[in-house]
């Protein structure tokens, strides 16, 4: 179920990945049968590869000439006067971005299409292009050319993505939709020269699969289902394996708070820890944590019906691990990867968890419950303390955590916290250089009073409207690493489930003694929290309506920079 999501492209004469490499590598993986409809969805995250042709151009081949912004009247003074006339007759002898013109250029009279001029703000942006795949006259090839650009492969890969992520579609559940085996060609490109075809196939195919996973309904993408789509992520890669486990299970495995929040879910829809393990033994440990909350209510302290339209996309976290799973794995980063992923559904039933209740973690610290709307803090403790058992490098968890962030920031630009500034000070440098945008923000020390309990040792919320997207990282804090295992240690051990549980609470100790000397950042891991919307509101060329990847680029980057042997190449 490599992207689990409801396509109905069998029934419909669907046509997945028409490259035969593509095809191959994921006909084990990339479809998947959903309850509760009457067909067989199925989907590809690799299926953007058909809007791309290989080969030289032919007499058929359509012009595509890009015009920045600064060229502009430069390249129309040096037009013939007929392409001038013809533009400006047509309103377009000013520029306009993303506005595409086709020019005629047979002399005999008879119509045809060889040239179409469109202009760009910025020649290097990955959504400069985003809006042709749509609008551009279907049944024909296309070859770009931009005008005063050096065309090295930066600009050629940020073109070829652009082309890929414009080309998205979100249509499977629409029974109105032409099926495809009856659709008119697309438009495709003729792959850029010098474009880092690898580059473009990661992101894109990344892209794909975390939008699909977000934007299926939960009725078709269930926590099994999730599992599975992480089961057939594993498939596709040499040595990925997964292990999960589900239901009451996880009292004796030792997760507790990942039980208590998802046992209100029917049957079939049982809570679960997913964990996929990838790469080489004895290189450096990387541990990716997706908060995966297939449905949020809001509990007991139940959303109102317009907070909860969206609530499909609460497992965003979640996709987002497995997107950028997929990308280092598909690049083969020299690390030794593992993706936790605590997956339930924050359901309303006789057995929910309630206000005021008091949940033990992993390490056995206790929460006392403001809300049960503040749930994915606490299945991502439990997933963080069990992260930080193996002592990994870094720790890096993905959630949808709060609505307070999105107001600091708005929709679009995720928050980042971490217990090193100069690593998240990077990670924000590097999401520019991607565009894909994060912003740090700080762990504030002054708020972590308000997460002190009445009856217990932490609030699951701190005090008052403000701040929310602050505290519920400090409270995230308190089970990583040194913190989360010198606990454990202090309480005599957690249970069964633990991996090298009294070796890593020694290092924990010594650790936070380094820690509290210095003031320096712990010798590890390093964490980075990052707190996305995860999902556009609104359709733009290159974003629909629908899951996003945000930041999953830039957090690639870092891996990259870091393990990889040197600077990304992508845009």
């Amino acid at each position: 179920m490599l992207a689990c999501v409801a396509v109905i492209a069998v029934a419909r004469g669907g046509r997945v990945g028409p490259s035969a490499a593509l095809r191959a590598r994921s006909s084990a993986a990339a479809f998947v049968r959903v309850k509760m409809m009457s067909t067989t969805p199925a989907m590809d995250p690799a299926r953007w590869i058909a809007r791309f042709a290989d080969g030289a151009a032919d007499a058929q081949t359509v012009e595509v000439t890009a015009v920045p912004k600064a060229e502009w009247k430069a390249w129309l003074a040096a037009q013939p006067a007929r392409t001038r006339g013809w533009l400006e007759a047509l309103g377009r002898g000013k520029f306009k971005p993303g506005e595409w013109t086709a020019i005629p250029t047979d002399d005999t009279g008879t119509p045809a299409l060889r040239q179409v001029v469109v202009g760009v703000e910025n020649a290097s942006s990955i959504w400069a292009y985003a809006s042709l795949p749509g609008s551009l006259p279907a049944g024909r090839s296309y070859r770009l050319s931009v005008v005063g650009a050096s065309a090295g492969a930066r600009e050629a890969t940020a073109a070829a993505l652009s082309w890929a992520l414009g080309s998205y579609e979100y249509d499977f559940l629409k029974t109105s939709v032409v099926p495809r085996r009856v659709q008119p060609a697309r438009p495709t490109l003729l792959w850029p020269a010098e474009c880092d075809r690898a580059a473009v196939a990661r992101a894109a195919t990344a892209t794909y699969l975390c939008r699909d996973l977000i934007t299926t309904p939960c009725e078709q993408l269930g926590p099994a289902d999730l599992e599975r789509a992480a089961r057939d992520l594993a498939a596709l890669h040499t040595g990925a394996t997964v292990t999960a486990v589900t239901g009451d299970a996880l009292l004796s495995a030792n997760f507790p708070m990942i039980h208590a929040v998802g046992r209100a879910a029917g049957a079939g829809r049982e809570p679960r820890l997913v964990e996929l393990r990838w790469g080489r033994a004895g290189a450096p440990k990387v541990a990716l944590v997706g908060k995966g909350v297939m449905f949020d209510t809001g509990g007991l302290d139940i959303k109102p019906s317009a907070a909860m339209l969206t609530m499909k996309k609460d497992m965003g976290g979640a996709a987002h691990a497995l997107g950028l799973a997929s990308m280092v794995m598909s690049s083969g980063l020299d690390i030794s990867l593992r993706v936790l992923l605590p997956i339930v559904e924050n359901s309303i039933s006789g057995c929910a968890f309630r206000p005021g209740d008091v949940l033990v973690a992993r390490n056995g610290v206790t929460t006392e419950i403001g809300n049960t709307d503040a749930e994915g803090r606490l299945i991502l403790a439990d997933a963080l303390v069990y992260a930080s058992e193996e002592a990994p490098e870094l720790i890096i968890d993905m959630a949808t955590l709060t609505g307070a962030s999105r107001v600091a920031l708005g929709a679009d630009v995720p928050s980042i916290f971490s217990n090193d500034d100069a690593l998240a000070r990077e990670l924000q440098r590097l999401s520019r250089d991607e565009q894909d945008q994060v912003w740090h923000l700080p762990l504030w020390e002054g708020y972590r009073k308000q997460l002190t309990g009445c009856v217990a040792d932490l609030k699951n919320v701190g005090a008052g409207a403000y701040g929310g997207a602050i505290t519920a990282a400090l409270y995230l804090r308190e089970f990583v690493g040194s913190r989360a295992l010198k606990k454990r240690a202090a309480r005599g051990g957690g249970g069964e489930g633990g991996v090298g549980v009294g070796a890593a609470a020694e290092r924990a100790e010594d650790e936070d003694e380094d820690e509290e000397a210095g003031g320096a950042p712990a010798a590890g891991p390093q964490w980075l929290h990052m707190d996305v919307m995860a999902y556009n509101q609104a359709s733009s060329p290159g974003r629909p309506e629908g899951g996003e990847a945000m930041g999953m680029r830039a957090f690639f980057a870092l891996l990259q920079q870091r393990y990889g042997g040197g600077p990304p190449v992508a845009p």
